[in-house]
């Protein structure tokens, strides 16, 4: 088993290669959550022996999903402002998995509050700042009716994959609960590593 991933110590840190910013999923205990984990593990190999920084958001990721979500982007937005401000040659991937996903997807695609979500949009500024965003099991393709980020959002859509499994409920018509958990183990992980390898060099 890996090891779990925490968050980086609040202290100066040399700055890395890449440094991922990820929001766990609803329920999940801490860190970066299951998924997060898994795509971690498989992306190392990944990345030609670059340096990798992991930050997890620090939000509630509790099924009160609009202040949670809401919490989780606003956090997200500063983190992404500190490493861009801190490390000007770092590149920056966002991620999240479920309740997770709509944290990011409130900082890259939504400009303004929608069905009780407040956004944290990053400012136009930092879009080539952010080299990749991945998304597993978005639940706001549902919520906002406007379909995956990689086609909402018009600065971060062409360097964004949206990743739902067939039948998942939370990104999908379909009624197959256990899909929601399995992306660690349909594929979806290795597709999401191999995507990001390919943005980061």
């Amino acid at each position: 088993m890996a090891p779990a991933i925490t968050a980086s110590p609040a202290v100066a840190q040399p700055c890395s290669d890449i440094t991922i910013v990820f929001a766990r999923g609803t329920g999940g205990s801490g860190g970066v959550g299951a998924v997060g984990e898994n795509f971690i593990d498989k992306l190392r190999p990944r990345v030609n022996g670059q340096s990798i920084d992991v930050r997890p958001v620090n939000y509630p990721a509790n099924w009160d999903f609009r202040p949670s979500a809401s919490a989780g982007a606003a956090d997200a937005r500063a983190q992404v402002e500190s490493i861009a401000a801190a490390c000007p040659d770092t590149k920056i991937v966002l991620g999240g998995t479920s309740q997770g996903a709509g944290v990011i997807t409130l900082i890259t695609a939504v400009d303004e509050p929608v069905r009780g979500f407040t956004p944290a949009p990053l400012p136009p500024q930092l879009a080539d700042r952010v080299a990749a965003v991945v998304v597993f099991g978005n639940p706001v393709r549902k919520m906002t009716g406007g379909g995956p980020l990689n086609v909402i959002s018009p600065l971060f859509g062409a360097k964004t994959i949206d990743l739902c499994a067939g039948g998942d409920p939370f990104c999908s018509n379909g009624r197959d609960f256990l899909a929601h958990g399995a992306y660690p183990r349909n594929g979806m992980t290795d597709q999401a590593a191999d995507f990001v390898a390919s943005r980061v060099g």
